[in-house]
């Protein structure tokens, strides 16, 4: 029992108060997170369009998203992190329920294209506010954590949405929703404006003044961001093209939902150890390793055709998202310029949506013309192709980082305000 609560304590405890404000927001919104996971069932088979349809209608999400990042990169940085939240919740909330009453292809395409806008805006400010509040020695846990409560809300809504869909896919919509407007309600409330206004500017850059001069030219950072975008076009086929393989398998949706809702398991269960397993050792090595995975995971999905299998898969590739994404996250918080934080942090996102986009696209194609094995093959190369690139890049996203890192130390002004109060979570909650 002692042992238990010392590691509740070193995995939970002085992490700042408005930490788990955002943590409980995170598991809110999750908890409802239904559509998503169920829209290319829903539109094939509850609206009866084609898998290139399905795909196009996703792509739309993803082409929305990769707008609403870029904007909401820019606004979190200029207008703040608390208000770019709060209208990207509430816009999201708004078109959810516009998407679930829409029935033209044309009027589900827009109201998709809207969604993954207004959605996706509020990527950048949640990362940049966590990056603001959390002390840069406790970000592998805060990330963790979060990450945590993502894939808890997803394993829960994985599983009550497929039996959901059996009932009424409107509801899918309407709770989605509700769980938005929710986060909103706490962020309104409980979450304070991060951004520091004044904040000093690295006088030692030698990057240009304009912000998006300075991403373009950060060859370093967009290195890794392509690399991310890389394992994402994989990663994302678990939303596309993994439900539509097994409805051709003859499964439901609701077996679809629960061989999924095995990916949150698996992350809930182990994701609190995950961070222990890693600390100190080389994130390069540690990416490679997770990319190699994830490519085995997707690439066995070619053999599979029953609940077990396709679940055997499923474990797989999230052993190796499992430790890809803390190790993401604590880099990009590391390469990120401080006066820049929302910006880079769009723009790392924004990979995320380009995915969003192709991979559905993409993943249609390839199967409708060259097959269901050489989809999944294609994703088990291209994991090993991104391996190979994070060992090659490692060693210069470190040296970076280890600038970015003395100069913001040498640059922290004198009168600056001190960092949030660490409070465990026990006072929190």
């Amino acid at each position: 029992m002692r042992t238990m609560r010392s590691w509740f304590r070193d995995t939970t405890g002085g992490l700042p108060t408005t930490f788990w404000y955002l943590w409980s927001g995170t598991l809110i919104n999750r908890l409802g997170s239904f559509v998503l996971v169920f829209l290319a069932i829903y539109l094939t088979q509850e609206r009866g369009f084609s898998a290139s349809q399905a795909g196009l209608v996703i792509g739309l999400w993803g082409v929305g998203g990769a707008f609403g990042t870029t904007v909401g990169g820019t606004l979190a940085d200029r207008w703040g992190r608390r208000p770019t939240l709060l209208t990207a919740h509430v816009g999201a909330a708004i078109m959810m329920l516009g998407l679930g009453l829409a029935r033209d292809l044309w009027a589900v395409a827009l109201g998709a294209l809207l969604l993954g806008m207004f959605a996706e805006a509020a990527r950048p400010a949640f990362g940049a506010m966590m990056i603001d509040v959390v002390p840069a020695k406790d970000r592998l846990r805060a990330f963790s954590l979060n990450y945590w409560a993502i894939n808890l809300g997803f394993a829960c809504a994985a599983i009550l949405a497929g039996f959901a869909a059996q009932a009424n896919y409107l509801l899918l919509f309407v709770v989605d929703a509700a769980t938005m407007l929710v986060t909103a309600l706490i962020i309104f409330t409980k979450v304070a404006e991060t951004r520091q206004a004044g904040r000093t500017v690295n006088p030692a850059s030698t990057a240009p003044v304009g912000a998006l001069r300075t991403i373009l030219s950060d060859r370093v950072y967009l290195g890794f961001v392509a690399l991310n975008l890389l394992a994402a076009l994989v990663f994302l086929q678990h939303i596309s093209m993994l439900p539509i393989a097994m409805g051709d398998d003859g499964l439901s949706p609701a077996t679809y939902g629960s061989v999924i809702a095995l990916n949150g398991i698996l992350i809930v269960v182990g994701q609190l150890f995950v961070p222990r397993l890693i600390r100190g050792r080389n994130r390069s090595h540690v990416l490679a390793l997770a990319a190699v995975v994830m490519g085995v995971g997707f690439g066995l999905t070619a053999f599979a055709g029953t609940p077990w299998f396709y679940g055997l898969t499923v474990l797989i590739w999230t052993v190796g998202e499992m430790l890809n994404s803390p190790s993401n996250s604590t880099l990009i918080a590391e390469l990120s310029p401080a006066e820049l934080r929302g910006r880079y942090q769009g723009v790392f996102s924004l990979s995320w949506q380009i995915a969003g986009a192709g991979a559905p696209i993409l993943g249609g194609l390839v199967r409708e013309h060259a097959g269901n094995d050489a989809l999944w093959f294609g994703c088990a190369a291209i994991g090993v192709l991104t391996a190979v690139a994070h060992l090659v890049s490692g060693p210069a996203r470190e040296r970076r980082a280890t600038v970015l890192r003395r100069s913001g130390e040498a640059l922290a002004p004198v009168n600056a305000s001190p960092p949030p109060t660490s409070q465990p979570a026990e006072a929190a909650a």
